[in-house]
């Protein structure tokens, strides 16, 4: 089975979707099969892999609402060993449509469950920026929460509510949900930032991942050409820091979802 990981935060900007490509990649070159699911009607995802959005007929949408399994809307991209399910603008009605299924809260769980993850080391879903039903069933479905995290008061400031809905999780059925802190988008030069990743540490003490991914010109030129950027650029800081990223998440996760199955 594999370890399901959402990517998530209420704050939009913290690199949530950079960290989903570029850990999915960093994992296939570990020797991984992982499968990526775009969760945003924004599509970031699906865009910076490469995807042609026109060309799209079927997404996670399909899966959400109309109980089409995750194997028939998957594809390959042009990484051996990174597949994705995309998403497309039709994930607006989501938010609306969703709560009215019944037991809407597990379906991609149920959906995860029926054999599509069996293929895959990983599972990473890639979530909307707010915490509405999709995002929910991301966290119902998930063995593992990254939480990225700038070091700036506004990303910061919205952890409460990610932990309320940890909290909330916990308590409707996914009692093993663990989470982590990726601090993300740091500048080493900026005194602000310093502080707030010493005063994050002090808060949530192993809670926060040791690996930190500083700002990197790479990283937004990455998407424009539809390659991570350990592929993209090979050597650069942040492709190094995605890859330590990768060796913390195969120490850690494994054990999580070994222990939660």
């Amino acid at each position: 089975m594999a370890c399901i990981i959402a990517v998530a935060n209420e704050k939009g900007g913290v690199a949530k979707t950079t960290t989903s490509m570029s850990l999915g990649a960093a994992l296939v070159e570990s020797g991984k099969e992982v499968l990526l699911i775009d969760l945003d009607a924004q599509y970031n995802l699906s865009l910076a892999i490469g995807t042609e959005i026109d060309r799209v007929r079927r997404s996670i949408s399909n899966v959400l609402l109309e109980s089409a399994t995750p194997a028939s809307v998957s594809r390959e991209t042009g990484i051996p060993g990174l597949d994705l399910i995309p998403s497309t603008a039709e994930m607006s009605l989501a938010e609306r449509f969703l709560p009215l299924r019944r037991n809407y809260e597990t379906i991609l769980r149920d959906a995860l469950r029926k054999g599509n993850s069996l293929f895959y080391s990983y599972v990473i879903m890639d979530c909307p920026p707010f915490l509405g039903a999709v995002t929910l069933n991301a966290l119902m479905a998930a063995d593992l929460l990254i939480i990225p995290t700038q070091p700036e008061f506004f990303s910061v400031h919205a952890l409460r509510n990610m932990i309320s809905l940890i909290r909330k999780v916990r308590s409707q059925g996914n009692s093993h949900l663990m989470y982590r802190i990726l601090i993300t988008m740091n500048d080493r030069r900026n005194r602000t930032h310093r502080d707030m990743v010493e005063q994050l540490r002090s808060t949530f003490g192993s809670g926060i991942m040791e690996t930190v991914i500083d700002t990197d010109t790479k990283l937004r030129e990455a998407p424009i050409v539809g390659l991570p950027v350990i592929y993209y650029a090979p050597k650069t800081r942040a492709a190094l820091q995605y890859r330590a990223l990768a060796q913390e998440i195969n120490q850690y996760a494994e054990e999580t979802c070994k222990e939660a199955a």
